[in-house]
């Protein structure tokens, strides 16, 4: 397997350079994908699906050296969560690749036919974006995933993957340029910062002319940056604040299992309900059987909330807006609809949202009034993600509403030209 090369953080050479190297590489190495064939594309994929699964230990071995170093550091058991791999994740990795290349082509579909009474026919197609620019943070995942949407649209990307998952993400870059020179496509196809300098990421962030697109996935630390930084187009998600509204008309027993799910699935990722938000006619009943259900989660909320439930800690205002990614939650008591649907307007991340009733017509006001990338009714807020969308994959869930929203799939990253086929026309 084809070592990638390394660059140490206190290594003389000028990351400026060794970033914009990479980026010619990149565009280099768009100009051939962008005549690949499906077929090829696939067998990249299907390849780097089978690397993964061959290499499962060495990647395992790679991933307890990034686990056992995030440890000393004392970081928190829902970051290590997102960076642990193990048989079941690289399983799950390997067929997010399969699945990818059983999806449709997004390159080249006509969108849109337009025929001019001169004889002109346009046509809107869909095209490649160029090279992408991928920074994220402890989950190792997100570079597979990345790696192989930008592929199968036809695009070249540059991963930066955070400094904590650096041995991880080597072995699954290796993984897949197996798939890649299984198809005979260029391996720069798919390429690593292999860096812990930060400086790369400034110099990823300001490559203008080559790189055509930075999409961070992480904390809001790092979305701030990029979004204060970057001197090159972005598509930006600074965090899920996400919330489960219960309504008056919910039943309780549903609440309590998707409010359960949603938020302890798992705590860690940006689609996890982050604040409860209950009707008052419903939550001196719903709240005791919801933090019994919930168990040793925390539960945070005003006055009211804690007059019912003893359990509940109090919440500052801070509560409301906060990102917890942890087993925290916060509880907020409302009139009705209408005031459920303020509170979660003032503090919502415009990530997802769910309501819980039986009563259509709240759900029908809930879903059309909320403006954020994911709406949801009677479901879990985990399910905001691209493999449950039948994406294969996401590359991040967009919270803007420019270009891509909601989960960033095969077609998200692709944009359009118009083919102008013509037999001679002169314009008068």
């Amino acid at each position: 397997m084809t070592a990638v090369a390394t660059l140490a953080s206190n290594d003389t050479v000028d990351i400026n350079a060794y970033v914009e190297d990479l980026a010619r590489r990149s565009v280099a190495a768009g100009r051939q994908l962008a005549a690949a064939s499906t077929d090829q594309k696939n067998m990249a994929l299907t390849k780097a699906a089978e690397a993964l699964r061959a290499n499962s230990a060495r990647l395992i071995d790679a991933n307890t050296i990034d686990v056992e170093s995030v440890k000393k550091a004392g970081k928190p058991d829902s970051f290590i969560d997102r960076l642990v791999l193990n048989e079941e994740r690289i399983s799950g990795i390997a067929d997010a690749l399969d699945q990818i290349a059983a999806l449709p082509d997004p390159v080249g579909r006509v969108l849109n036919t337009v025929e001019r009474p001169n004889g002109l026919k346009i046509e809107r197609v869909a095209t490649r974006l160029g090279v992408i620019g991928m920074i994220y943070e402890s989950r190792p995942n997100v570079g597979a995933d990345a790696g192989a949407l930008c592929l199968k649209s036809g695009n070249t990307v540059i991963l930066r993957g955070g400094s904590e998952s650096l041995n991880s993400t080597r072995v699954i870059v290796e993984c897949l340029g197996e798939g890649l020179k299984a198809a005979g496509l260029p391996q720069d196809c798919i390429q690593m910062i292999d860096t812990p300098n930060r400086e790369a990421v400034k110099a990823l962030l300001t490559a203008v002319g080559l790189v055509d697109l930075v999409i961070p996935r992480g904390g809001k630390g790092l979305v701030s940056l990029v979004r204060d930084q970057a001197r090159v187009p972005t598509l930006l998600h600074l965090d899920g604040n996400c919330h489960t509204y219960v309504h008056a008309a919910a039943d309780l027993g549903k609440a309590v299992s998707i409010l359960t799910n949603a938020k302890l699935r798992r705590t860690g990722i940006c689609g996890a309900t982050e604040s409860l938000v209950v009707d008052r006619a419903v939550a001196k009943d719903f709240l005791p059987r919801a933090i019994e259900a919930l168990g040793d989660c925390e539960v945070r909320g005003e006055a009211e909330a804690q007059a019912i439930d003893s359990r509940i800690k109090p919440a500052s205002a801070e509560d409301f807006a906060t990102e917890y990614l942890d087993a925290i939650l916060s509880v907020k008591i409302v009139d009705d609809l209408d005031e459920a649907l303020t509170h979660v307007a003032q503090h919502s991340s415009a990530h997802t949202e769910a309501i819980v009733t039986e009563d259509q017509d709240a759900a029908d006001a809930f879903l059309t009034t909320i403006d954020s990338a994911v709406v949801m009714h009677n479901a879990s807020t985990q399910f905001s993600d691209g493999g449950e969308f039948g994406m294969g994959a996401e590359i991040g869930i967009a919270t803007g509403k420019m270009h891509a929203r909601g989960p960033v799939g095969l077609e998200q990253l692709t944009s359009f030209k118009y083919r102008v086929l013509g037999n001679g026309q002169t314009r008068p």
